[in-house]
């Protein structure tokens, strides 16, 4: 059983340091207690006491890695309902489907839209992650060189899927390196599944046909030393499959059933033929609250939209998206190319070096560490102001890159340019360039 608030913070050192990210151990305790904060976050906890808060502190959902290095997907580790009361943590991971029975140019097919179906996008890469495979031939040597060509030809976090458990024995001796998730246990074959996840150290799939059945099968798997599940409620409807969603979330975090304490996988390519409506069936669950999605492909009208989707839902909404501090060169320019200087929100970055593209003047372009704020932000809340932007442009090193000592600031901050030339030194020209982005272009083209 969960601990209480009090009973967590009697086993704090109640040193009330604050490195923890709140001003009192009491705090603290109350923020485990509500699974809003882990354990890890207090440096002075002692070895016993962990020990004892294990459970107060761990997510009610347990995080399950699929997948390793850069494309590892990690699943679960949720604690809230809705984004607004902290954030989402885990992202969903999307996969294609590809089955042995698909001819060899459809399955070649499909690997190079994974491969290829790769966005920019303010300063990421967006890109599904994963590949499901399914043994729907029947045959394990079939099934196996299907694994073997997706693990040598990809870098996707692999669903290994069939009835089969000597065919599942086998592809995941090939994949095992890379931590696939197997897919399924059921009632029938959870002995055998369980000891094979226990032997490569791999996630594992629980699929029942209801949920009364899901939680003894998840008690049986854990009760087998298996930990890292991802739950399959058995629902190839829409509305069945929404509404076991909603239970499991609100079970594991409301009610605190760890029975049900575990990521999900849907199957949109299971509930209908037509990709429009897969496309908005799975958009459905990147917001309420599957784990895994699988599709029955990847289209780019249909992939780029669900992964804005999901980024949006999943950035944290209390912190803005940033860019990198430092010296970005538009264009190609040269040692007289203009030096001008913005702040790291990246929407600010995107639109001013857009502007200067289309301008076609090759420019050096400052990027100023303001904690991902936009530039009147920035300067209201003293972040962007003469002294500092004159310490970071002194530190960047754009002298090592230009012959002169001029620079644009934006016409919002102005009033700035009295402190900026004082700080920078009178042998600096510090130019004030326009409110507005989009007037950048006609600004540059007259010749600063």
């Amino acid at each position: 059983m969960a601990l209480t608030g009090i009973q967590i913070f009697k086993l704090l050192p109640k040193t009330n340091c604050g490195e923890c990210g709140v001003p009192t151990c009491l705090a603290f305790a109350m923020n485990l207690a509500a699974s809003k904060a882990e354990l890890t976050a207090c440096p002075y906890i002692s070895a016993e006491s962990s020990a004892l808060l294990s459970e107060a502190s761990a997510p009610p959902i347990r995080p399950v890695a699929i997948g390793t290095g850069d494309n590892v997907v990690k699943v679960g580790g949720e604690t809230v309902l809705f984004r607004h009361e902290k954030t989402f943590v885990n992202k969903p991971g999307l996969a294609i489907l590809i089955t042995d029975a698909m001819a060899a140019d459809e399955i070649a097919g499909r690997i190079k839209r994974f491969q290829d179906l790769k966005y920019e996008w303010i300063g990421l890469v967006l890109r599904p992650e994963m590949i499901a495979l399914k043994n729907e031939s029947g045959d394990a040597g079939k099934y196996e060189a299907l694994v073997k060509k997706v693990v040598d030809e990809t870098d996707a976090a692999l669903i290994l899927s069939s009835d089969n458990v000597e065919a599942l024995t086998a592809a995941v001796k090939v994949a095992a390196a890379r931590l696939p998730l197997i897919y399924a246990a059921t009632a029938a074959n959870c002995d055998a599944l369980a000891a094979l996840a226990l032997e490569y150290k791999c996630p594992l799939a629980a699929k029942a046909d209801n949920i009364d059945d899901l939680m003894a099968l998840t008690d049986k798997l854990t009760a087998a030393g298996v930990k890292d599940i991802v739950v399959d409620s058995g629902a190839r409807t829409v509305r069945r499959a929404f509404e076991d969603q909603m239970f499991l979330r609100r079970a594991a975090l409301v009610a605190k059933n760890r029975s049900l304490g575990f990521p999900t996988i849907t199957f949109p390519c299971e509930m209908t033929a037509d990709p429009m409506k897969e496309a908005l069936i799975a958009a459905t669950f990147i917001a309420k609250y599957a784990g895994i999605i699988v599709l029955s492909d990847f289209q780019g009208e249909v992939i780029f939209p669900l992964l804005v989707a999901r980024l949006n839902i999943y950035t944290d909404p209390q912190r803005p998206m940033m860019m990198q501090q430092g010296i970005y060169p538009i264009g190609n320019p040269a040692a007289d190319s203009p030096v001008l200087i913005t702040t790291n929100f990246a929407l600010t970055y995107f639109i001013v070096s857009g502007e200067i593209e289309a301008s076609r003047v090759s420019a050096w372009l400052l990027v100023m560490d303001t904690e991902g704020l936009s530039v009147l932000t920035a300067w209201a809340a003293g972040k962007f102001v003469g002294d500092a932007i004159g310490q970071y442009v002194k530190k960047s090193g754009i002298m090592e890159k230009v012959n002169h000592k001029k620079l644009i600031i934006p016409g919002f901050v102005a009033a700035v340019s009295g402190d900026l030339e004082e700080e920078l030194g009178p042998e600096w020209e510090v130019k004030i360039g326009p409110r507005e982005a989009a007037h950048l272009t006609p600004y540059l083209k007259m010749g600063v």
